[in-house]
């Protein structure tokens, strides 16, 4: 795991039935990825977004169980492989020891015009160390 992030089900989370909405997990998933660009790449959203974007290119979940509102969720996202403006990461959510879902995607950075950009040298540094440093 390269990064965890808390996120409690909420009521906006929550079909009728009081579980997750399925799509409300893209939308976890998808804080995870801005946290971990805020805290650990020191590349928050808005600075990206400025210059270039990272649109998802591709994404999987497989459910495990249901999640509820008022769960405490624990997101461990791990890094899988980066390449020239693509990332591969897999996000695994649990609720205590109870896997809930895991999410697979590949992200890919574009220019202002959606055109695929290399990954600055900086941002390449800190994922290749943070990859080397969990084996």
């Amino acid at each position: 795991m390269h990064f965890s992030h808390q996120e409690k089900v909420l009521f906006k989370h929550c079909d009728p039935a009081g579980i997750v909405f399925f799509p409300r997990y893209a939308e976890m998933v998808n804080d995870v990825v801005e946290a971990f660009f805020d805290q650990h790449l020191q590349w928050p959203f808005e600075l990206l977004h400025q210059s270039a974007a990272l649109p998802t290119a591709q994404i999987s979940f497989q459910f495990s169980a249901p999640s509820r509102h008022g769960d405490q969720l624990s997101l461990q996202m791990t890094i899988q492989k980066i390449g020239n403006a693509s990332m591969a990461l897999s996000t695994a959510a649990y609720c205590q020891d109870e896997l809930r879902f895991v999410a697979d995607q590949t992200l890919v950075l574009v220019d202002q015009g959606g055109r695929p950009q290399r990954w600055p040298d900086n941002i390449r540094t800190r994922v290749n160390t943070l990859m080397e440093n969990s084996n």
